[in-house]
């Protein structure tokens, strides 16, 4: 008996388990060390927050509804310095853009056809950051369709709840907590989002991408502060793709 004989039986039965099963599965894979890392820098971001004059309910607050780590960081530096709601709401759209495309490219990925309600697609695309995406793009593809929703549901969740927790703990604790190591703790996310995006990378034009906004970054920072994510993914992009499109018609 071939191997796909006795596979096609198997992948069958998964697809029939109902969606708390694959739920349950998710919540299980969030404990993980992508989530970890996670969790250790939103503890650096409490202390961030509490020496920004932030209250716990404030922070607690953004870290739920906000959920993104960079667009949280930029909230707080609009408020601590001042910044009036306008400002301050535009600094994190900006910071928030790069998440529709993800959200686009997440969604076909999940949806079934007739079955996924619009509710379930705007509650999972709350969990739309690079951690989750990351992990969603590289491990759903091998579940079947009808259980890759609830399956990222519950990684969601779980990571939310779990960092949320641990951000109020951490705020009520930060003062006993060096600073080199609450800064060192925020720093971990960063390094982790740059490692799992090169292993995620599909084709030669996204590393090509992360190699060119790695150069282009500091460049904005300095002479583009505050647009320079923006600048930095639109030009970056821009760039990777004509060189790996002109490449691609050499080797034509």
């Amino acid at each position: 008996m071939s191997q796909d004989a006795v596979q096609k039986p198997q992948d069958a039965d998964e697809a029939s388990l109902p969606g708390r099963v694959w739920f349950f599965r998710g919540s299980r894979a969030a404990v993980s060390i992508p989530a970890l890392i996670l969790t250790a820098a939103f503890v650096g971001y409490a202390g961030l927050a509490r020496g920004s004059g932030l209250s716990l309910a404030e922070t607690l607050l953004m870290t739920g509804m906000v959920w993104a780590l960079p667009s949280i960081v930029v909230l707080t530096g609009a408020i601590s310095s001042g910044l009036g709601l306008v400002p301050a709401a535009i600094a994190v759209a900006l910071a928030s853009v790069r998440l529709m495309p993800m959200t686009m490219a997440l969604v076909p990925l999940v949806k079934v056809e007739g079955k996924t309600k619009r509710w379930q697609l705007l509650y999972i695309s709350h969990f739309v950051a690079i951690t989750a995406w990351v992990y969603g793009m590289r491990n759903l593809p091998n579940l079947p369709r009808e259980g890759r929703l609830p399956f990222f549901a519950g990684f969601g969740t779980t990571v939310t709840s779990f960092v949320f927790c641990m951000t109020g703990i951490a705020y009520m604790l930060v003062e006993r907590m060096p600073p080199v190591l609450a800064g060192a703790l925020f720093l971990l996310t960063p390094i982790y989002f740059v490692c799992s995006l090169w292993s995620a990378s599909k084709i030669s034009a996204d590393k090509a991408a992360m190699i060119i906004g790695l150069l282009l970054g500091p460049l904005f920072y300095i002479y583009l502060p505050g647009l320079d994510l923006l600048w930095t993914g639109l030009v970056g992009g821009t760039i990777a793709y004509l060189i790996t499109r002109y490449m691609r018609r050499g080797l034509a």
